[in-house]
Formats: structure tokens, sequence, C-alpha cells
């Protein structure tokens, strides 16, 4: 992605991924996937779900 514009409809704070539109704490894909972490039913939020569509810079 050449020139990211933000969807400020997504914000994320995961700088260590491709769509991330830096200092302003969006991403920049129209949309995203949230994907349940497997084996995982602690009712912690942080522990049962991630961005499916997490990419690595």
């Amino acid at each position: 992605m050449s020139q990211k514009k933000p969807n400020t409809s997504i914000h994320c704070r995961v700088s260590s991924c491709e769509y991330h539109c830096g200092d302003e704490e969006y991403c920049s894909l129209r949309a995203i996937n949230v994907e349940p972490c497997e084996a995982c039913a602690s009712g912690v939020a942080a522990d049962e779900s991630m961005c499916g569509s997490y990419l690595r810079k």
C-alpha cells in the first residue's frame, strides 16, 4: 500500500501491522476480520480475540 488512507471507523494501535496509519492510530483497510484465539475461553476479551487481518510490516 503506497498511500494509506485512514479508516476512522477502525481504531488501531498496533504499529507493527502493515495497515497501521502511523501516528493517526487508525487502520487503512475498509474492513477487518476479528478472529477468536484458539483454545482460549478465559472470559477476558484481550485473551479471546485478535485481528485476523494483521499483516506484519
